[in-house]
């Protein structure tokens, strides 16, 4: 969560799970959108020998859908090759790592980015690009933020690039959430909560000091818009662009038995993971389709629309919560269908229901992160966390910046908050503008960059309990 572990089948290989998908105008660059893809979700910093690493084994994609077919018009495509120094020592380094290239740091890892046009035309940008190692502590490699940063590419056709290892930022109660639904704010409300409460509790970031695996890359606008333009209007069908990332493995692996020889993979990649909206599988897509949902393209998604029209969350909150949430109750045995969440993850939202903004894709249902290019970041230290509910229109669901606070938007939304856009007649319950998580960016003890690559520098292994 946002997508950790998110399915039965893709929580037994964590080197090919999407965890987390952001994207923005760019603030250091407003002509460019920057993406970031997480994979490897909750790696322990102390991880030695064996450090965690991308698969040389997994195609890692970026789609990016121009014109709103829910089929990408651009992806960038991240390959991996891991080499080793010494076969005969059991170290990830036998000194200190100083550089990129230092001769101290045993297992190195690589990529290249290929770019696919609409028409399937492949073209390679870069090879043998390198990875930085993993933070293994201050010891082994005393300047990180050096070597991070040095990791950072400029390619020739105007994009920047950065794969390898960061903080995961994405906070999350992950503890209370999934333990009967409980929000620790308001656990003195839970149906069973009520009984072992008397009080409102502090929220935990389940997924403070853990690191991820990051692939990131920083586009001009003009390359993602639907007719190359450089300036467009907010209003402009044109500005919006729908973003999705996958892995996927080849279809057949025959593993040697004689620990030399690599393992025969042969077939077609088949696609495992995806991501488009934070927690849309992990919440919306009912268990038994989880794995199912992750093997297909957002151009499926019409299948899965129901559960989006009447969410579970939405009959399970006023349950959970009584007296809470009596409205949304009222909806949900109404079975009115939630075109408000229609909208917002499946086609994004129309043009003349919220000043200023909309970032529709058209009528294809599919589950895509919508960004409008034309609407610029909000102002250092103006940023809202609740986005577009909150009256920033530059954050979620327009795209995902770092500091969103995409759970708390999502449970009001989910909460009827949204569904007055569709309805002017329905009025929310107080407590639907209410709840929320009860955490923020400040519950991440890593700080954002405030430039490419944004997320924070991973947290190293020495200090880390």
């Amino acid at each position: 969560m946002s997508s950790h572990r998110e399915a039965p089948e893709i929580s037994k290989d964590p080197v090919a799970d999407s965890s987390d998908l952001y994207a923005f105008v760019s603030p250091d660059n407003p002509d460019t959108v920057t993406i970031i893809a997480n994979y490897v979700p909750l790696q322990l910093p102390a991880s030695g020998p064996n450090f965690f690493e991308f698969g040389d084994d997994v195609l890692y994609e970026i789609h990016i859908d121009s014109n709103g077919d829910a089929r990408p018009d651009l992806t960038y495509q991240f390959r991996f090759r891991t080499e080793l120094r010494n076969d005969k020592t059991f170290l990830y380094n036998t000194g200190q790592i100083k550089s990129l290239d230092d001769a101290n740091w045993n297992r190195r890892q690589f990529f290249s980015v290929t770019k696919v046009d609409k028409h399937g035309k492949s073209t390679v940008l870069a090879q043998k690009l390198p990875c930085p190692p993993c933070n293994v502590g201050k010891l082994s490699i005393p300047d990180y933020g050096k070597l991070a940063s040095d990791a950072v590419a400029k390619l020739k056709t105007g994009e920047k690039v950065f794969a390898g290892q960061r903080a995961d930022a994405f906070f999350v109660d992950l503890g209370s959430i999934f333990d009967l639904g409980t929000l620790r704010p308001f656990e003195d409300k839970h149906l069973v909560g009520k009984t072992l409460f008397n009080y409102a509790g502090k929220a935990v970031n389940a997924t403070d000091k853990l690191n991820v695996h990051s692939i990131a890359i920083q586009v001009p606008l003009h390359m993602v818009r639907r007719d190359g333009t450089k300036k467009v209007r907010a209003k402009d069908p044109g500005a919006v662009i729908g973003v999705w990332t996958s892995a996927s493995r080849r279809q057949v692996q025959v593993r040697n038995n004689d620990g030399k020889a690599d393992d025969v993979v042969v077939g077609p990649n088949v696609q495992v993971s995806r991501l488009g909206n934070p927690l849309f599988n992990e919440v919306i897509v009912p268990m038994a389709q989880k794995d199912l949902w992750n093997s297909l393209p957002p151009s499926d998604d019409k299948r899965f629309a129901g559960f989006v029209s009447k969410p579970e969350l939405q009959t399970l909150l006023p349950v959970l919560y009584p007296g809470l949430f009596d409205n949304l109750a009222k909806l949900d045995k109404a079975k009115t269908p939630r075109a408000d969440l229609l909208a917002i993850l499946l086609t994004g939202i129309p043009d003349g229901l919220i000043d200023g903004f909309q970032n529709n894709t058209g009528d294809v249902q599919a589950d895509m992160l919508r960004l409008n290019t034309a609407i610029p970041p909000a102002k250092d230290g103006k940023e809202n966390a609740f986005g577009v509910v909150g009256g920033d229109v530059a954050g979620f669901p327009n795209g995902r910046r770092i500091a969103d606070d995409v759970v708390s938007i999502s449970l009001r939304a989910i909460a009827g908050a949204t569904f007055p856009l569709v309805d002017s007649t329905f009025k929310p319950d107080a407590a639907a503008t209410a709840v929320e998580q009860g955490l923020s960016i400040k519950n991440v003890s890593g700080k954002p960059l405030k430039s490419f690559p944004f997320l924070p520098l991973p947290f190293d292994g020495f200090d880390n309990p």
